[in-house]
């Protein structure tokens, strides 16, 4: 008996040992990258400053970068492609899981996972040869036609309608990170129990009043972090941007126009680096990125615990 609880102890803790290796050996791997990435972007930071961050100028040829027009293209870009996935992902959520036919579910839940799976080279291939043609020969002249002549925003939408830009990043992102979102948050809807919800409908409430009061509360977490799983997609996205952004170092006020995104930036120009400053400010991008995902992070998970706090109050 001794020897079995003797044998049983040193199973234990081999297998706690061997755990909390697989849990460490992911906090090294992060610290690695973070070490990594911050002594290749330190030549650059050393030379430009913290004012790498604000400077406009990306110019090769005379060894002088900034990283604004970078951050302003991948912000704006995941910016709006969150702004049109967001809503179209919790609509197909909520159809497939509250509304769909039986018959109709399971092939159009399939069909959503195999969006997802698509890589993004093709999406970036289809976008470019497809979908640039018919955005600049009919999307952004009505766009321009419309919203842009409405005073403020109308800057937004002026400018050559070319079918490559910001906005048409966004749109092929958008596209590329539905998949992801959507599928989440299907799955989320899913395991709210269906005794809260029958219970809701028994007290008359509509289908939205259930949705609203009874689905979203369970499943916050997880509808927040299908969000942040997409936006992290869209932050570091590189080919389908790379295809369709247009791939210009300056800065415009209209969403027309071309740009650059910090994953664009490393793709196009890593491999052609000439100078040791040049690499350096490419690493300082790659660090400026892994900032923006780590902010970004932190920000959702302020809200969960906010959100807590909230309910515990109530």
């Amino acid at each position: 008996m001794q020897s079995v609880m003797r044998r049983q102890r040193i199973q234990d803790w081999i297998f706690h040992k061997v755990t909390m290796t697989f849990a460490l050996s992911v906090l090294f791997v992060l610290i690695g990258i973070i070490i990594s990435l911050a002594m290749g972007a330190w030549p650059a930071l050393k030379e430009f400053g913290p004012g790498f961050v604000t400077r406009v100028e990306w110019d090769p040829i005379n060894d002088q970068y900034g990283a604004l027009i970078a951050i302003v293209g991948t912000l704006s870009t995941a910016g709006i492609a969150l702004l049109i996935a967001f809503p179209v992902s919790f609509g197909i959520a909520l159809f497939l899981t509250e509304i769909c036919p039986v018959w109709l579910k399971r092939p159009l839940g399939t069909a959503i996972e195999l969006l997802a799976g698509v890589p993004s080279i093709i999406y970036g291939m289809w976008g470019l040869f497809v979908f640039v043609p018919l955005f600049g020969d009919y999307v952004q002249p009505f766009l321009k036609a419309t919203l842009g002549q409405v005073p403020f925003i109308g800057v937004l939408f002026s400018g050559p309608t070319m079918g490559i830009g910001i906005l048409t990043a966004a749109l092929i992102l958008a596209i590329m990170i539905i998949p992801f979102i959507s599928s989440v948050m299907r799955d989320v809807f899913e395991i709210v129990p269906a005794v809260l919800k029958e219970s809701a409908y028994g007290l008359g409430c509509t289908r939205w009043e259930v949705v609203r009061k009874i689905v979203l509360p369970y499943t916050k977490t997880g509808v927040v972090g299908g969000v942040m799983l997409g936006l992290g997609r869209a932050l570091g996205e590189t080919m389908a941007v790379t295809f369709v952004i247009g791939n210009a170092n300056k800065l415009s006020a209209s969403l027309f126009a071309p740009g650059n995104s910090i994953a664009s930036t490393l793709a196009n120009e890593f491999g052609e680096a000439a100078t040791p400053l040049h690499v350096s400010s490419l690493f300082s991008l790659a660090l400026i990125l892994f900032v923006i995902t780590f902010i970004v992070l932190t920000a959702a998970k302020l809200m969960l615990a906010g959100m807590s706090r909230k309910e515990g109050v109530k």
